[in-house]
C-alpha cells in the first residue's frame, strides 16, 4: 500500500517531519511518500494562502506519476480536500477531520490547539462543514507561527501545553487535537503534561487511510464528488488538467 502525504506549504523540512511522523504508525507494508507542492507559501496561515495551497496540493498529487492507494492532505483547516475527492478514485483523508473523528471516540468533547489566532476561524469552519463542530469545546491559538514550531521547539511545547491545559480546565475538553501538521511528534509530551488523550492529525489520518484501503472503500462518486465534467481549462500550465 502506498499513501501520499501532501504538505500544504512549500517548506521541505516540514514535509520531512510530517512524513516521518506518518511512518511511525504506518503498518508493515505501507509506504509513505511525502510530497511538497511545487508552488505556494512557505507556511499557510490565512485564507489567501489556504486557497493557493488547495490548487498547489491538487497540482502536486495529479502530477505524481506512480500508483498510489490513498492521499492525506496534511494541513489543518485548509481548503481543497473536496477537489481532491472529485479528481481521485482513491480515499482522501484530511488531517483536520481525521483528528476530530478519532477524538470523539475518546471523550465527550475535544479542543484543538493551533498556531496563530487568525487560523481559528478557518479550523472552526472546516469542522462545521464536516459536521464535527458540535462536540468541539474550543479552538485555541498558541500564538506561534507555523515556522516557529521548528525554530524553537521547546517554546512551542510550552505554548501549546499552556493552551491545552486551559482547554481541559476551562473549556472542559477531554481530548486535545494538535491543530497543525507541523506539530507532528508533540503528542506524547502534551499527553504527559495534561493527562488527557492527544490526537495528532497526521497519524490519525494514516490509520484511517489504511483502514479505508483495506476495506476497499473510497469516495462516493454518485453526486457531490463525481468526476469534474469535461471542459476546456484556459491558461492552466499543468499537463494533467489539459
Amino acid at each position: 500500500m502506498r499513501i501520499l502525504v501532501v504538505n500544504v506549504n512549500t517548506t521541505e523540512s516540514i514535509t520531512h517531519a510530517i512524513a516521518e511522523q506518518a511512518r511511525l504508525v504506518a503498518a508493515p507494508g505501507t509506504e509513505i511518500v511525502g510530497l511538497t507542492p511545487r508552488f505556494g507559501a512557505e507556511s499557510v496561515e490565512g485564507n489567501f494562502e489556504s486557497y493557493l495551497a488547495a490548487i498547489a496540493v491538487m497540482d502536486r498529487v495529479m502530477s505524481y506519476d506512480q500508483p498510489f492507494d490513498a492521499v492525506i492532505q496534511a494541513g489543518y483547516g485548509e481548503h481543497g480536500r473536496e477537489g481532491l475527492q472529485e479528481l481521485l478514485d482513491v480515499p482522501v483523508v484530511d488531517i483536520t477531520e481525521a483528528a476530530a473523528s478519532l477524538a470523539m471516540l475518546l471523550g465527550h468533547a475535544y479542543s484543538v490547539v493551533t498556531t496563530l489566532d487568525r487560523t481559528v476561524p478557518l479550523i472552526e469552519d472546516r469542522l462545521k462543514l464536516a459536521g464535527l463542530f458540535e462536540r468541539c469545546a474550543s479552538v485555541r491559538a498558541s500564538g506561534l507561527a507555523v515556522l516557529e514550531l521548528e525554530e524553537d521547539p521547546q517554546r512551542a511545547v510550552e505554548a501549546i501545553v499552556g493552551q491545552a491545559e486551559l482547554a481541559v480546565r476551562q473549556d472542559k475538553a477531554e481530548v486535545i487535537c494538535l491543530g497543525c501538521g507541523g506539530m507532528a511528534g508533540l503528542d506524547e509530551q502534551i499527553r504527559q503534561r495534561t493527562g488527557v488523550p492527544v490526537v495528532d492529525g497526521v497519524t490519525a489520518a494514516v490509520t484511517l487511510a489504511e483502514s479505508l484501503v483495506r476495506l476497499g472503500l473510497s469516495t462516493s462518486k454518485v453526486r457531490t464528488y463525481a468526476k469534474p465534467r469535461p471542459k476546456q481549462i484556459v491558461g492552466w500550465p499543468g499537463q494533467w488538467l489539459r
